[in-house]
């Protein structure tokens, strides 16, 4: 890497995502409770989530004061150097609040509009992601590539559900249409990470309606590195409406299938 800015964001990225990482695993508490509700009841936020937040926002603003921020827990500035941080502390909330593995810290930096940096730390499971455009996806120090496209019908394929009744009646629907048509379906309550597993070849492809830019900016910009391709409707980029992430030769195919199925509305 020998663009200076680029190497500052990564380091950045990382060293956030690790003391956020190390916080949730070693301070969570045995009576971990729940701050607040988000979209309804089921969503929650823990004291925990809110923490990281602030530990990886307070970070930021001590090594980039100019930088905007994007964070899911209500840190939010407009900054004026060009430079974005979108950050998720605590992807994968109610896997965190059950005590299951997978959940992350996704971290992800911006330049002018374009995702240019990103971070996926899952302590758990013991894994660091990262990426910087144009210079590959790795996982632990070792560069990583998404697996070769399978037909969809030999296709293992992640997803999710959101957390507002409504719209998990119409994700149902569309998985009841997806479902006969693929290998199968696996649901790891982590968009960060479920687009990392693409990155890496654990899954062919993952599609999610409901998405906000801190869960998918920086997994998206991982798949991406790694060879998928990533995008929305036909013509449509990764947005909350839909995101899809599957290696070329597979991508067109599933996101023809999800368009049929009205995967992108309620």
């Amino acid at each position: 890497m020998t663009d200076p800015l680029m190497t500052e964001l990564l380091e950045t990225a990382l060293e956030a995502a690790r003391g956020a990482g190390d916080l949730l695993r070693d301070g969570r508490p045995a009576d971990l409770g729940v701050a607040a509700t988000k979209t309804s009841p089921i969503d929650v936020v823990t004291e925990m989530d809110i923490a990281a937040e602030k530990l990886i926002t307070d970070l930021l603003a001590r090594r980039r004061p100019r930088d905007g921020v994007l964070g899911e827990e209500g840190s939010s500035s407009e900054g004026s150097s060009g430079v974005r941080w979108v950050i998720d502390p605590l992807d994968g909330t109610v896997n965190y609040l059950y005590g299951l593995p997978s959940w992350a810290v996704s971290i992800a930096a911006e330049k002018d509009g374009e995702t240019v940096a990103g971070v996926v730390i899952a302590p758990v499971r013991g894994e660091t992601f990262h990426a910087v455009l144009g210079q590959g996806a790795w996982r632990n120090g070792e560069r990583v590539h998404c697996r070769p496209a399978a037909p969809l019908e030999e296709s293992l394929i992640g997803t999710g559900f959101g957390y507002v009744r409504e719209r998990r009646i119409g994700q149902a629907r569309v998985l009841g249409g997806v479902l006969p048509r693929v290998r199968d379906i696996r649901r790891g309550g982590s968009a960060a990470i479920d687009l990392c597993d693409v990155a890496c070849g654990r899954l062919n492809g993952y599609y999610e309606r409901g998405l906000n830019p801190w869960d998918f900016a920086a997994g998206a910009l991982i798949a991406r590195e790694a060879g998928a391709l990533t995008g929305g409707r036909p013509g449509v980029p990764a947005s909350t409406e839909l995101t899809i992430a599957a290696a070329p030769g597979l991508f067109e195919p599933l996101r023809g299938l999800l368009d049929d199925q009205g995967a992108w509305h309620d």
